[in-house]
């Protein structure tokens, strides 16, 4: 939408800084735009690359592999994975957490751009094949649910890419493709070193202040590929931009913006009585982070370029916090022309904050901004 909107063409630079999975930069792609993508969460950055691999991979050679790989995968030893989080302590039945690690110890010998793709159907096929379900910040454990059987899933996750081969040839996509980069690094430092030249436009949608941790939500994916241990799991929570329930505030770090000061000083007063008394410590480190986001964006943007931010405002104790106005005031401060602000949807708020301060709903917002000339 916001590419046509733009009227973004070839000559154009498109840089996401929260890139996540990668559906603005495959989007950018398949209408020959150069792009760039940034992401912190290890497992986003990768996803978002080897979605891309699929325009390298011909129709059928999926099927082919796969049935090598099925030769292969029983003689596999198993690969390592962090054992030691808890949650791995208890999401598969031995045996299928076994079948699992011998699936991943044969996909890591493949060469790219097949490694990654199976990568990609591997992580896939984790969840369905666990105890687990993904459901908002967390990843539940259900011991009702029957975890699906590796094999059968891969197989069938190979029949579905298989189709969508087949779907993007008939689309022509391949041939006019543009390759994207996706760097794994923080948008809060972002710098031009990262990029091939000045991004003409930003299209991005930041995490949400909404206690959300990607790193407990992709835990298993994390844990078979990119973490080693609790420690480097850990160590990741705390690297991500603040927008988790352990978010840390050093004393150096003041409130931002007078808005979030004043939510902040409320819920303070009313700590006893919040579902989790990090929230105020949530809200400042969340903003202090965007700030910098925002600053540095300012640094590397070319001249009038625009900025398309989808964000989502928040609730607390009844309290409503308009994150779209205060980031655009922001934005303000460091410069930007602030074009516009579209109401996306209207969002109820938890069932647990209706039953106290009755159904309130909060917006969901794209802002737009523009560097000056």
């Amino acid at each position: 939408m916001w590419i046509s909107r733009f009227g973004l063409g070839a000559g154009d630079y498109i840089l996401d800084p929260f890139c996540g999975m990668g559906t603005t930069l495959i989007a950018s792609g398949c209408r020959g735009i150069p792009a760039v993508g940034i992401d912190r969460l290890p497992v986003a950055a990768f996803l978002a690359e080897a979605l891309q691999m699929f325009f390298h991979i011909r129709p059928g050679q999926l099927r082919e592999t796969f049935q090598r790989l099925l030769e292969q995968v029983r003689r596999t030893a198993p690969a390592h994975v962090a054992t030691d989080v808890a949650i791995m302590k208890v999401a598969f039945p031995a045996e299928t957490l076994l079948a699992l690690r011998r699936w991943k110890a044969a996909i890591d010998r493949l060469k790219a751009p097949l490694r990654e793709v199976f990568l990609l159907l591997f992580f896939s096929v984790l969840e369905p094949c666990s105890y687990t379900s993904k459901d908002g910040q967390f990843l539940r454990l259900r011991r009702d649910k029957l975890p699906a059987d590796p094999e059968v899933m891969l197989r069938k996750k190979v029949e579905q890419a298989e189709q969508d081969l087949h779907r993007i040839g008939e689309l022509g996509w391949t041939s006019n493709f543009s390759p994207f980069r996706v760097v794994l690094e923080d948008a809060r430092t972002i710098h031009s070193g990262w990029l091939q030249r000045p991004p003409t436009v930003i299209i991005t949608s930041p995490p949400y202040a909404n206690r959300y941790d990607y790193t407990r939500t992709y835990s298993l994916e994390l844990c078979f590929h990119f973490v080693r241990d609790f420690a480097e799991l850990r160590d990741l929570r705390h690297q991500l931009l603040r927008s988790h329930i352990e978010s840390r505030v050093s004393r150096c770090e003041g409130i931002p913006h007078p808005a979030v000061g004043e939510v902040v000083e409320y819920l303070s007063a009313r700590e006893k009585t919040l579902n989790n008394p990090r929230i105020p410590a949530m809200l400042t480190a969340y903003f202090v982070d965007m700030q910098k986001a925002i600053k540095r964006w300012r640094d590397v943007l070319a001249p009038s370029a625009r900025v398309a931010l989808v964000v989502d405002n928040v609730r607390f104790a009844g309290q409503l916090l308009p994150v779209d106005l205060v980031l655009s005031d922001m934005a303000e401060q460091e410069g930007f022309i602030i074009e516009e602000i579209i109401v996306a949807r209207y969002k109820g708020n938890s069932s647990q904050q209706m039953g106290r301060y009755g159904r309130l709903p909060v917006r969901e917002s794209v802002v737009v901004w523009r560097k000056p000339p």
